[in-house]
């Protein structure tokens, strides 16, 4: 079987998506099979994914990179969640943390326990107090979890802010010192198998041509190869995500760095802003049928905790995903693959799971169609999920203050979404379809964020005493506290690391 085995893949663009792919590519395959990726200095990368998933730390770490090194060479900031402002109503605000909201008790929620202690002691404190994540995020205090017995010391997990333009160019060195080809140029024409209907080159307009037997489509929205060659079609999901605009700049840091990123609502959209080391990253999603740009601009603009450092840099794209994004000899990662909008930082994370896996169903020469089947349908799922969680931050609003908030209270959504909607709002349990997903407790987190209170309580947390229960919880609290009280501030602990 070895004469099938692939012996050189061709991975169109770089950027984020194209540089993530490669260097686990060259990691695995080392010698054993020529890689080339192919990049237009003409074509600009997209360049806001800053904000990422704890899962950006496995992967990190499968590669062997250094954590120190990666926060030096990308400016990184650490990150323990979201901070949600003006979301569901105007004056809200609530934490999305990385993290549970203290341990199971008898097998159940943390916070199936609190609700119940909510409603039957006065002042109980809210919710967030017994989330590790946002304690810390509340008092900028950062330090890796520590220990191997559950304790608030690692009652919690993190992920990063960093330059994404920077982290390219460190996965950039990565590769090619493992022995991936750049080639620079503009690819103005694919050549097909004429039997096959594969992908047999790329030419690029110099004249140059480049063969291979795996093509990787990382070329963006446009899909140069799995669009503009086998015309996957496109799933619009913009009916229940209609933003369909985005403006980012930078501006100036400030003094001391948030361990978290903050997301705004705003009357037609959300604002970001995600700390780095050397700058601050803002930008603006809108819809733009319901402002104009101009105004997205003043809007973000007025924002800036500092002074921009460039103008604005406008966007537009269409949310949803390609029907296949593995046809015959071509697979699509990234931008090429779809898109869905910043707002829960899953861009990096659909990356590292399309590199994985197509490493876990890497083909021969052969490319049989299961292959191909199996990751569609992974891919298919992960959209249709994070999809789903996106929508969840718009469809759950009080706001009448503007159009675009009417319409996203009135849309409609998936049965799916529907349904854990529906049980979290009667009996406070929590479904989650994919486990290699958001958990109960992001679900949590963003459901009772916006005020969907259960109406009913699982009988079975009725069984524990309440004063056991109570005293559970203020020791837990107090534990907590005192924890977090100890651990170093944020901007100390990095400026440290990177010294």
């Amino acid at each position: 079987m070895a004469d099938k085995a692939i012996r050189k893949i061709v991975i169109v663009g770089g950027g984020t998506a194209g540089w993530m792919t490669a260097a686990p590519l060259a990691l695995k395959l080392g010698k054993a099979c020529e890689i080339v990726l192919v990049e237009s200095p003409e074509i600009g990368t997209v360049g806001v994914g800053e904000a990422t998933l704890p899962t950006i730390r496995y992967y990190n770490q499968a590669l062997g990179l250094s954590p120190s090194d990666f926060v030096a060479r990308t400016q990184a900031t650490f990150k323990l969640g979201i901070e949600f402002k003006d979301w569901g109503h105007v004056g809200n605000r609530f934490f999305h943390g990385f993290g549970d909201f203290g341990p199971d008790i008898e097998y159940r929620s943390s916070y199936l326990y609190w609700q119940r202690l909510a409603r039957e002691i006065h002042d109980m404190p809210p919710y967030e107090d017994w989330s590790v994540a946002a304690v810390m995020a509340r008092n900028h205090r950062f330090t890796p979890p520590t220990g191997d017995q559950p304790s608030a010391s690692n009652a919690y997990s993190y992920a990063y802010h960093f330059d994404a333009g920077l982290y390219a160019a460190y996965l950039r060195d990565y590769a090619m010192a493992r022995g991936v080809a750049r080639i620079e140029g503009y690819i103005n024409e694919v050549e097909q198998h004429p039997q096959t209907g594969n992908i047999a080159a790329v030419k690029l307009r110099d004249g140059r041509r480049v063969e291979g037997d795996l093509f990787v489509d990382c070329s963006g929205f446009r899909g140069l190869l799995i669009e503009g060659v086998y015309q996957a079609g496109y799933d619009d999901w913009s009916a229940m995500l209609p933003c369909n605009s985005a403006q980012a700049v930078p501006c100036a840091s400030v003094e001391r760095h948030t361990p978290y990123t903050v997301s705004a609502a705003k009357s037609a959209g959300w604002t970001w802003r995600i700390p780095l080391q050397h700058r601050t990253g803002n930008g603006h999603v809108y819809c733009d049928g319901f402002t104009t740009d101009a105004d997205a601009a003043r809007v973000l603009l007025d924002g800036l905790d500092g002074r921009a450092l460039d103008d604005p840099r406008q966007l537009r794209f269409t949310t949803g995903r390609r029907r296949k994004t593995w046809i015959k000899n071509c697979v699509a990662i990234g931008l090429s693959g779809g898109f869905l909008e910043p707002l829960e930082s899953t861009s990096i994370n659909m990356i590292e799971n399309a590199a994985g896996w197509l490493l876990e169903l890497f083909p021969d020469r052969d490319f049989r169609p299961e292959l191909a089947d199996e990751f569609n349908r992974r891919v298919a799922r992960g959209y249709e999920n994070v999809r789903d969680f996106i929508v969840l931050h718009y469809k759950l609003t009080n706001r009448t203050d503007s159009e675009f908030w009417r319409y996203c209270a009135n849309m409609a959504i998936p049965d799916t979404l529907r349904h854990q909607i529906e049980l979290f709002r009667e009996t406070g349990r929590v479904v989650v379809y994919d486990k290699e997903g958001f958990s109960a407790s992001s679900y949590i987190s963003i459901l009772a964020g916006l005020g969907v209170a259960p109406k009913a309580d699982d009988p079975l947390i009725h069984l524990m005493d309440l004063r056991k229960l109570h005293a559970h919880y203020y020791q837990l609290r107090q534990v907590i506290g005192q924890t977090v009280n100890a651990m170093p501030d944020h901007t100390h602990y990095v400026r440290q690391l990177v010294s």
